[in-house]
């Protein structure tokens, strides 16, 4: 007869398995960083099927994709979770609950279709992982950090409310019709343009065309102020901890402390 299964032997395996996926998720081995790029373009191809979901909706083959991509997601979130040395403080972040909530979308999307546009904000909550931008500092393009973040931040803004718009008031203009409606409407009314060809009516439409022009103005400003100040780079001060600092500070501006800021390399 065979021997019984050592529990010891399970714990240890199962504390290998977490010890691979947090060298996967935060080491910056090459195995680590290939890992990582795998999911970030995963993400990315998931975050272009929310995109297009609107239009995907009444075809036969769409709750195999939805289901699909609710196992791919599943998985991610585990793996995040196995690979977190504190589930607890992991499970409190806003990131977190977000990323449960669209994969509750995912498998329950009859029943949450009306929240089905707040998908896409799987887009910020990529944009909230320090990796990529730790990454995206280590190379030519990384004073376009701030710029980066804004875009990023925009996009997100306008497929949200596109959505919104599409599943409230466009919903009986199917495919890609009724969302290139959407669209539109929320590109114009960000950017104030108001051509007036397509409103939303009542007085839920008015007041949700004045949050968007809101909102949507802020974040142009943010983007602007993104491209267009003085760069900056980004050096925490020993003393003060200041992050942002001229690329030829001698001195933080906050508390005079001595920096020794690395010439740049190109």
């Amino acid at each position: 007869m065979s021997a019984a299964a050592d529990p010891d032997d399970s714990s240890n395996g199962s504390s290998g398995l977490r010890d691979r996926l947090r060298q996967l998720y935060h080491g910056r081995t090459p195995a680590a960083l290939r890992f990582q790029l795998a999911t970030l373009i995963v993400d990315i191809l998931i975050i272009g099927f929310f995109v297009a979901t609107p239009m995907l909706r009444d075809r036969p083959e769409f709750l195999w994709l939805d289901y699909a991509v609710a196992i791919i997601v599943a998985a991610e979130i585990a793996a995040r979770f196995l690979a977190s040395s504190n589930m607890l403080r992991l499970m409190r972040q806003p990131t977190m609950l977000l990323d449960l909530f669209i994969l509750a979308t995912l498998l329950a999307p009859q029943w949450l279709e009306n929240f089905g546009f707040l998908r896409i904000l799987r887009l910020w909550s990529l944009s909230q992982r320090g990796l990529i931008w730790a990454q995206l500092r280590e190379t030519r393009y990384r004073d376009w950090e701030d710029v980066a973040k804004a875009l990023v931040n925009l996009a997100t803004f306008l497929f949200v409310v596109s959505g919104f718009v599409y599943t409230f008031f466009f919903m009986s203009r199917p495919g890609l019709e009724g969302y290139v409606d959407a669209l539109y409407f929320t590109v114009t009314t960000v950017t104030t343009t108001g051509f007036g060809d397509i409103t939303l009516p009542g007085i839920a439409g008015k007041l949700t065309s004045i949050v968007v022009m809101i909102i949507g103005i802020s974040l142009f400003v943010r983007l602007a102020q993104a491209v267009f100040r003085p760069h900056k780079v980004t050096f925490p001060c020993p003393q003060c901890a200041l992050q942002r600092h001229e690329p030829d500070a001698v001195h933080c501006k906050a508390c005079g402390h001595l920096l020794k800021i690395p010439d740049d390399d190109e």
